[in-house]
C-alpha cells in the first residue's frame, strides 16, 4: 500500500508543476511592471522577453504613432491601445485561442493587457496627463450563427477576465452583432467598410454617465470593426471611445520602432 500513496502524491506533484508555453520551464509566480500576473502559462523570463510595444514611448496611445495614423484614415475610435504586434508569439497564440479552443490564453492575454494598461495610467498621471475613468468595457461581439459554431468569443473571454481584474464594470451584451457579414480577411479597407456597414446595434440606451467606454478585440488590422462600433456608441452620446486590443498588424516599415525586446 505504500506505494500506491507514494504513486498519489507523485501525481498530485506533477499536476501542480506548470510548464512555460514556451520555453518548458517551470512556471512560479511572475510580475509584469509591478503587476502580479495572475497566470499560468509564462515563465519570468519568457514574460521578460515578449516583443511589447513601448507605451511610454507613444504615451499609451498607438494612433500618436504617424505610421499608424496613416494606415487608420477612417476611424471613430480616441484612443488605441495594444500589448503588441502581430508576430511570434503573439500569431501563434492568438491562432490557437480563436481556432483551437486555448480558453487559458485569455487569461494570459488579458493579465498582460491588466499590467501594461496599469503602467500607462501610472506613468500619465506622474506626467499631469489627464486620465477619463472608464466608465464601460465592452467586447467586439460575434453574430448568433458565429459563436454557434465555434461556440465562443475570444474577444469576450479576454474583455470579461480584463474587466474583472480591474475591477471595471463589463456588458457583454449592450452591441449585438446583427448582420452576419462575409470574412473580413483579404479585404481592402474600403470593401472591409462596406461589409460592416449597419452590422451591429445598440440593444438598449446607454445611462447618462457612460461617456468613456472600452472596446476590447483580439487582434486589429485595418480598425474597421472597432470603427463601426465607436460610431454607434457616439451616436449613442458617448464621448470617448478607447480600443484595446492584444495584437495590432503593423505596416511593413519601421515594425521595430515602438517595440521593446
Amino acid at each position: 500500500m505504500a506505494w500506491k500513496l507514494a504513486l498519489r502524491k507523485f501525481k498530485r506533484y506533477c499536476t501542480s508543476i506548470s510548464c512555460c508555453d514556451l520555453c518548458g520551464e517551470n512556471v512560479g509566480n511572475s510580475v509584469l511592471l509591478d503587476y502580479s500576473l495572475p497566470q499560468a502559462l509564462l515563465c519570468q523570463y519568457c514574460i521578460n522577453d515578449l516583443p511589447y510595444f513601448n507605451q511610454n514611448l507613444i504615451a499609451g496611445n498607438l494612433l500618436s504613432w504617424p505610421a499608424i495614423h496613416r494606415i487608420l484614415p477612417h476611424i471613430h475610435f480616441d484612443q488605441l491601445f495594444a500589448l503588441s504586434p502581430y508576430i511570434y508569439p503573439f500569431n501563434k497564440w492568438l491562432g490557437q485561442i480563436k481556432y483551437l479552443g486555448r480558453f487559458e490564453l485569455a487569461n494570459l492575454f488579458s493579465a498582460l493587457l491588466c499590467a501594461q494598461w496599469q503602467k500607462m495610467v501610472m506613468h500619465k498621471a506622474v506626467i499631469a496627463m489627464e486620465i477619463r475613468p472608464i466608465d464601460l468595457v465592452i467586447s467586439v461581439p460575434l453574430h448568433v450563427k458565429k459563436w454557434q459554431i465555434r461556440g465562443y468569443n475570444q474577444a469576450h473571454l479576454i474583455a470579461k477576465s480584463f474587466a474583472e481584474q480591474l475591477a471595471l464594470t463589463y456588458d457583454a451584451n449592450v452591441v449585438m452583432r446583427v448582420k452576419n457579414n462575409d470574412s473580413q480577411m483579404g479585404k481592402t479597407g474600403n470593401q472591409r467598410r462596406k461589409n460592416l456597414a449597419d452590422a451591429f446595434s445598440l440593444q438598449r440606451k446607454l445611462a447618462s454617465h457612460i461617456k468613456h467606454v472600452l472596446i476590447i478585440d483580439d487582434v486589429v488590422t485595418t480598425g474597421t470593426t472597432a470603427s463601426e462600433i465607436s460610431k454607434l456608441l457616439k451616436q449613442a452620446g458617448v464621448e470617448t471611445v478607447t480600443l484595446v486590443a492584444v495584437c495590432l498588424t503593423l505596416p511593413k516599415a519601421k515594425k521595430s520602432s515602438v517595440v521593446v525586446g
